[in-house]
């Protein structure tokens, strides 16, 4: 390991590795770090990714994705169910990858184009001169190293140090944050073309539970609980799935299991700061309605790579100079929807069961096949007047990009 790098990527999840691509693709030494001994272990999500989307980053190869979806079916608490598209199921629906495989190849593309990747190496502070990080104190196989970089990406995933290190205020509310669980289960009768998910206050109070199947019986049954929902004599979220499982996988054999948090709080304030730039989770990029993240840190990590490549060049890495490159671009098109999304959580979180059955109801003989936002809401509206109000901005945006693709 060198003492000077062009960039330092921290973390080697989506966000880390795609910066980490973008920025040696365009010839800076860049250094990509992973604390863990394996890229990818542990899995943290349902693993579930739109089609078109991830192919605007990567050539798809059927080595890592385990289903092709067709759609999704929500079930409302009475059962009620609605059928989507894949088209238009949202950015967690399309393939179901098997991250373990995923995560390890975009290392491997970032090593491809001249990326050093070391694994088991963990950051354990920055290096601070005259308000700019310069660098970061590694630990790597028991020794220590301090390796200066012109610029820094925390990458470190939701229970991100870089930015807290960097005077960057990244803590999370307890209604900010999903507690989730989830288990693999094997020896299932799972439909293996559509993805499910349940929502209610009796299922899954402030969440939703879901099941991605991954092939051959197998699929990731997980659940999301929002903090504020949760309290010391409520069951926790493993009851909940336990629950869950025992109804509609009587038989399955659960072969792994993995606990965590997604930040669900929209976009916070700063995500810069001299000489260094967050992204993915440690910058909370993941949607607040479904928590997913993949996408939004892909898109996160390749804004920052060229963000990283125009400083450099400019021989200008303050926080001005990553506002403009970065920040901005970010908070334009990543950061534009998960503000609209926020938006639809705080109004959702507050409605009843039977407020989402009314919903369902009016919604489970329409034909969501390439229905559009500004459809969806006018739909919605019809079964819950209160909705035109709570949701005013977002059927504005709607409105707009009508307006905007038909001009």
């Amino acid at each position: 390991m060198k003492d000077r790098y062009d960039v330092l990527v921290i973390g080697a999840g989506p966000a880390g590795s795609i910066a980490a691509k973008t920025a040696a693709e365009k010839g800076l030494d860049v250094l990509l770090i992973e604390k863990r001994q394996e890229i990818g272990d542990p899995v943290r999500c349902a693993e579930g990714v739109n089609k078109e989307y991830l192919k605007k980053h990567v050539e798809i190869d059927k080595q890592w994705i385990c289903a092709d979806l067709k759609g999704s079916y929500i079930f409302s608490p009475d059962g009620t169910r609605i059928e989507m598209a894949e088209e238009i199921s949202g950015g967690e629906v399309g393939y179901v990858l098997e991250r373990k495989v995923f995560d390890r190849a975009l290392a491997e593309q970032a090593a491809a184009v001249g990326a050093e990747v070391r694994v088991k190496t963990r950051a354990t502070g920055l290096i601070i001169e005259d308000d700019f990080v310069k660098g970061a104190r590694l630990m790597h196989l028991g020794k220590e190293y301090e390796v200066r970089a012109s610029i820094v990406i925390g990458a470190d995933g939701v229970e991100s140090k870089v930015g807290r290190w960097a005077g960057i205020d990244t803590a999370l509310k307890p209604i900010d944050i999903e507690t989730c669980a989830q288990y693999l289960i094997a020896g299932a009768d799972v439909n293996q073309e559509y993805c499910e998910f349940y929502i209610g206050n009796e299922v899954a109070p402030g969440g939703y539970v879901w099941v991605f199947p991954k092939g051959e019986g197998k699929a990731n049954v997980g659940i999301g609980i929002l903090g504020s929902k949760m309290g010391k004599f409520k069951p926790r979220p493993v009851d909940y799935l336990n629950d869950f499982l025992q109804k509609r996988f009587p038989d399955a054999r659960i072969v792994e299991m993995v606990f965590g948090g997604v930040p669900v709080s929209g976009s916070i304030e700063k995500t810069s700061a001299n000489g260094l730039m967050l992204v993915g989770d440690a910058a909370r990029q993941s949607d607040p309605i479904t928590g997913g993240g993949i996408l939004n840190a892909m898109d996160a990590g390749k804004l920052a790579g060229e963000a990283a490549y125009a400083a450099i060049s400019a021989g200008d890495v303050s926080l001005g100079k990553l506002e403009e490159e970065y920040e901005k671009k970010w908070r334009a098109t990543v950061g534009h929807e998960i503000d609209m999304s926020l938006i639809v959580k705080n109004c959702f979180i507050n409605l009843t069961d039977a407020d989402l059955d009314s919903l369902a109801h009016s919604l489970k003989d329409v034909k969501f096949e390439r229905m559009s936002l500004l459809d969806l809401l006018q739909a919605l509206f019809k079964a819950n007047k209160k909705l035109l109000w709570d949701l005013r901005v977002l059927f504005k945006d709607a409105a707009k990009e009508v307006i905007k693709n038909r001009t």
